[in-house]
């Protein structure tokens, strides 16, 4: 994707499960399908875009020192369960110094009260939650404007 400017999806724990995980509280669509319709979504609005998933936190934030020296222009993240417990994956997003913006599906301020606290919120551009897989194309969406101007 020579030319383009490139986006990083991080997809932390336990998304790999999605489809089947309780599509209750997290939809039916499967990480496969919510990766593929923000590649389309992407493309459509002249940007690359690379997909990575991790149930490990050093795993994540080495892709997040990584995307600094592919010089990526903005990560979409969706912390999963570390966004409720990880200084460390804060601190990489935050030395990167690469816009972020963190997203999830379900609004993690209307659920209990631990999955209220984000250590992510602070060194983003924004936060997107609540509306099902719609939250990574908006959470997208507002990333890639940001970038723009």
């Amino acid at each position: 994707m020579e030319g383009k400017m490139e986006i990083l999806v991080l997809h932390g724990p336990n998304l790999n499960l999605l489809g089947t995980r309780e599509p209750e509280v997290y939809g039916r669509q499967t990480l496969e399908d919510i990766n593929r319709d923000l590649a389309d979504l992407a493309g459509e609005l002249g940007f690359a875009l690379s997909c990575h998933q991790s149930n490990h936190e050093g795993e994540l934030i080495d892709r997040i020192h990584q995307a600094r020296q592919e010089a990526v222009q903005g990560i979409l993240i969706n912390p999963g369960g570390f966004t409720h417990t990880s200084v460390a994956l804060r601190d990489a997003i935050s030395a990167v110094a690469i816009p972020t913006v963190e997203v999830h599906l379900s609004n993690i301020h209307a659920r209990e009260s631990f999955r209220q606290h984000s250590f992510i919120a602070p060194v983003a551009l924004g936060q997107v939650c609540g509306f099902g897989a719609e939250s990574y194309r908006l959470a997208l969406r507002g990333l890639l404007s940001k970038i723009k101007s």
